[in-house]
């Protein structure tokens, strides 16, 4: 099993894009008992792969309860390195 911060990072190499709360819906049942999961932890995993290069933001809405959702993308090069680095 993949790391925390890795399973984050494949993630985004077999989606469109995707926010910290569709991260969590996909990672739950491997990843819900680990202290790291949790939102603030995965929206700071995402924001540090964007200011490292593997990630860009790709659109924003409001939730339900009016909170913001920023959606990232793995661009093709960020995508490459992804794959590169982090092996299934």
């Amino acid at each position: 099993m993949l790391p925390l911060n890795y399973a984050i990072l494949k993630h985004f190499t077999t989606v469109d894009d995707a926010c910290a709360e569709t991260v969590m819906e996909a990672l739950h049942n491997t990843y819900s008992g680990y202290k790291a999961f949790n939102k603030p932890s995965i929206i700071n995993a995402l924001m540090t792969a964007e200011a490292n290069g593997l990630l860009e933001e790709s659109r924003f809405e409001l939730d339900a309860d009016d909170e913001l959702r920023v959606y990232y993308r793995a661009h093709e090069e960020g995508a490459a390195t992804i794959n590169t680095y982090i092996v299934d």
